[in-house]
């Protein structure tokens, strides 16, 4: 460990924000991996509540579990189940406002993480040209024949090109998984919030007003 802290050294000071940017992806990357669980954001109780609403008195049911529950999926949720009284246009846009509003909450960190991705590449290759400006001031002043200076420079180089790759690609490929999984959640969010869009309208459209029919 030691030896690897000692040629890290050598990568010179734009070592420093590629250590800042390492520390920030890696913590974007565990906050997302747990924020981004399926059963986290898909409550499983709130799921269940939707599928089981045949009357008011199950909307009221789903209501308070979406009360005790916190996240996007709750809110959206709670948000038709509170404005049920309204027109099905006017409903529609209320779940569309909450969600574009909650959509922001599951991509919370990505557009850092892509940041991170693109920008630790560039920073490496910064560290390159540091590194041969040094080697070609050495030969400029002393000619060829300085090998251990040469090679300090030749490391530095090196050494952040390396390093900015191998924090820029994890970035990177972490970026587009958590993308996906983003986009796939919000799907999922978009297809709970159109059944129970659905079973309020045939609720509050019903002559009886207070049963669907199974």
């Amino acid at each position: 460990m030691t030896e690897i802290i000692s040629e890290l050294q050598k990568g010179g000071i734009i070592m420093v924000p590629l250590f800042v940017s390492s520390i920030l992806g890696l913590a974007i990357v565990l906050e997302r991996a747990f924020g981004l669980r399926t059963r986290k954001v898909l409550v499983p109780e709130i799921v269940t509540a939707i599928e089981k609403i045949k009357s008011i008195e199950d909307v009221r049911v789903a209501e308070r579990i979406c009360e005790t529950k916190l996240g996007p999926f709750a809110n959206i949720v709670l948000a038709a189940l509170r404005n049920q009284g309204l027109t099905r246009d006017e409903l529609k846009e209320i779940i569309l406002d909450q969600g574009r509003q909650e959509v922001r909450i599951l991509q919370r960190g990505l557009v850092m993480l892509e940041t991170i991705a693109g920008v630790s590449p560039l920073l490496g290759l910064m560290g390159t040209v540091i590194g041969m400006i040094k080697v070609f001031n050495v030969i400029s002043q002393q000619g060829i024949g300085q090998a251990s200076v040469l090679s300090g420079g030749i490391s530095e180089a090196l050494i952040t090109t390396v390093t900015g790759l191998a924090i820029g690609i994890p970035a990177l490929v972490a970026f587009n998984y958590f993308t996906n999984k983003a986009e796939s959640l919000v799907m999922d969010i978009e297809k709970y919030s159109t059944t129970v869009l659905h079973k309020i309208r045939i609720l509050t459209s019903s002559g009886r007003g207070n049963h669907i029919a199974v």
